[in-house]
């Protein structure tokens, strides 16, 4: 796509990725949230991953954003600080276009390079076509589990499947002392 940029996120998108996770809510079953946050609590989030060293990015092009996608703590425990868990959502005006994808790659390119281990997909009404299922069977990730009947949206049962990409030496290595969740472990928080 030309003049498409992907970025790391800014306050200033906020208002757009608000509108973009809004649809998704509304209108999809990825995520299982029922009514659409504000954009108070959607600022509410950013600043809490982006405060702890998490990738937030976006893709824009011509200006507008169409899509964003950010990797956020898997569970708050400590033995989990090496997983991320990772968010992709994309306009309903741009689906279809390969922004997912690129948005994915430059996620996964900025995990790894934060020392991340493993990237876990959780993904909402994950059948076997949906598109999200694909895009990460693309990108290398493998199925590790499906919850049946999870969750319940839009007059029907969902389905949650469980995706994950190991790097950085995954579970085959021990932890790197200088990766970021050993800094914020140790109380050294994130590097500029």
């Amino acid at each position: 796509m030309s003049n498409l940029a992907i970025r790391a996120a800014a306050a200033t998108d906020l208002d757009r990725i608000t509108e973009i996770y809004a649809d998704a809510v509304t209108h999809g079953t990825a995520s299982y949230e029922l009514e659409p946050p504000d954009r108070a609590e959607m600022g509410s989030r950013f600043a809490n991953l982006t405060a702890g060293g998490y990738p937030y990015l976006v893709a824009v092009k011509d200006g507008i954003v169409l899509g964003y996608a950010y990797a956020g703590p898997f569970r708050p425990r400590p033995a989990y600080r090496f997983i991320v868990e990772d968010s992709v959502y994309v306009a309903p005006e741009a689906k279809g276009q390969g922004i997912g994808l690129l948005l994915m790659r430059a996620l996964i390119e900025a995990a790894r390079a934060a020392g991340f281990r493993q990237i876990i997909a959780v993904i909402g009404d994950g059948h076997s076509d949906s598109a999200s299922v694909r895009l990460h069977e693309k990108l290398g990730f493998r199925h590790s589990g499906r919850l049946e009947g999870s969750g319940y949206k839009h007059g029907r049962w969902l389905d949650t499947v469980f995706m994950q990409l190991p790097m950085n030496g995954g579970a085959e290595l021990p932890p790197d002392p200088d990766s970021l969740p050993e800094r914020k472990f140790r109380g050294e928080g994130k590097r500029n």
